[in-house]
């Protein structure tokens, strides 16, 4: 069997507002990010079975104004953007250019690209075992997206970065991936 799944991005923060990488800290939505997030699922229509959300409040916020009220809400630390360490909430003039070369040696004090995907696959294993046969839906962040490519697009992570819908300007509501 297979598990599909759709996969959301949290909406608009303040912190993206502001041109600002947040990584692990706990921003909220901007009042863009809430319009974005209640109008989300008058742009679908897929039924789930449950919807997936990072622990961080961003991602939380989003589920909970596009799904609350439709499917059940699970949070997954493991679902939490790329721990940037050192240069969480720094600019993102700062942060994005750096991303590419912390695939394998990471972020000081933060982790690795690599270390995303292995929360990743750690999530799918688990999703496989209770989900198998089901649609899920995701919420969360740019690093778990690019894992969910490179795992079970084939990608390399350099051809995630490069691919990455926010350079090449390709924003959907929602993308699509299936797990055997």
């Amino acid at each position: 069997m297979t598990v599909k799944i759709t996969y959301f991005v949290h909406g608009t923060t303040t912190d993206n507002e502001a041109g600002i990488s947040s990584g692990w800290n706990d921003v909220d939505l901007s009042s863009r990010g809430i319009k974005q997030s209640k109008d989300l699922p008058k742009l679908y229509e897929d039924k789930f079975d449950v919807v997936f959300c990072s622990d961080l409040l961003r991602a939380v916020h989003s589920a909970r104004l596009s799904f609350e009220d439709t499917f059940p809400i699970i949070k997954d630390s493991r679902l939490r953007e790329c721990n940037y360490g050192k240069f969480n909430g720094k600019s993102s003039k700062i942060v994005e250019p750096l991303q590419e070369q912390m695939i394998e040696n990471g972020f000081p004090d933060g982790e690795s690209y690599l270390d995303v995907e292995k929360r990743i696959e750690d999530f799918l294993k688990e999703i496989k075992k209770k989900y198998d046969g089901k649609h899920i839906a995701i919420v969360a962040h740019k690093g778990p997206q690019l894992a969910l490519d490179v795992i079970l697009n084939g990608m390399t992570w350099e051809e995630a970065f490069t691919n990455d819908w926010r350079k090449v300007g390709h924003w959907q509501p929602g993308w699509k991936y299936t797990f055997n």
